[in-house]
């Protein structure tokens, strides 16, 4: 037996990915082998049009390290219904689901539809206020509005929130800290060119870090440019290991509890089981 396998690696979770891409169909059940063998013990599978939410509850149901979240992504808020506070309360009363989003704001691509993100923003914010769930946050090319609102927002009344994927500026990340939010590590921080990004990371409190893939995208080094799965999130986890100068075990650990701490009903569902 390798050594790899001789030795359990420290348990770390894969806080972002799309499992319900074509990317990954009928691989699942693999997928699912190859993240065990990498520590990777619970994911959270990201519903991002809320006509596909049967489909990746589906999913989440029937594997166990899978949780799920739903919302209506900032790149498909002008093609998709409006959701609705009530609608996404409804689906949060599902066991599995642990968190409100992904939504946000995207001027990269669709910044003429910014208006209507900005309401559907307001709505998510709304429902994960009232749920009590994390709100997952994308945002792109749109670091002022989104800190304008997020504060905003706080002032109406506390509701926590992980800014997925983190890429953005200095600025944002110190604004969502002073928010109390976490701040989610993405296979961007692993690209050699990203040391200014890993720098801000750096700025950071280690209790606010956690760990993505966002797969089938932005797969790390050694896989850049090839699909991203769950399995990888050990590999974005030992580049933040190095960020924050601690070993991979006590990133890894610390990395655990923030999730439990942010996503909390995870926590609650795999403690009950």
């Amino acid at each position: 037996m390798t050594e790899s396998l001789s030795k359990t690696p420290p348990a770390i979770t894969d806080s972002h990915c799309h499992l319900d891409f074509p990317d990954f169909d009928g691989e699942l059940d693999a997928l699912m082998d190859r993240a065990a063998e990498a520590g990777v013990t619970r994911m959270v599978t990201i519903c991002t049009k809320l006509r596909n939410e049967p489909t990746v509850r589906a999913i989440a149901e029937s594997h166990a390290p899978v949780f799920y979240a739903a919302g209506t992504h900032p790149m498909s808020v002008a093609s998709e219904p409006m959701a609705s506070v009530e609608g996404l309360v409804a689906l949060a009363q599902h066991p599995k689901f642990v968190g409100i989003g992904e939504t946000g704001l995207d001027y990269h691509y669709t910044a003429d539809s910014a208006e209507l993100q900005k309401q559907s923003l307001r709505i998510h914010i709304a429902a994960a206020r009232e749920t009590g769930l994390p709100l997952i946050i994308h945002s792109r090319d749109a670091d002022d509005d989104m800190a304008a609102i997020l504060r905003e927002e706080m002032d109406k009344g506390a509701f926590s929130c992980v800014m997925h994927c983190f890429s953005s500026s200095a600025e944002l990340a110190q604004a969502a800290v002073d928010l109390g939010f976490y701040l989610s590590m993405s296979g961007i921080a692993a690209f050699p060119k990203s040391q200014e990004l890993r720098d801000i990371f750096a700025t950071a409190p280690l209790e606010r870090v956690l760990v993505e893939t966002d797969a089938p995208y932005l797969a790390p080094p050694p896989y850049r440019g090839k699909r991203n799965e769950p399995a990888y999130t050990a590999h974005t986890a030992r580049v933040g290991a190095e960020v924050f100068g601690v070993d991979y075990a006590q990133f890894a650990a610390q990395t655990q509890a923030n999730f439990d701490r942010l996503f909390w009903k995870a926590a609650q569902y795999e403690a009950a089981a």
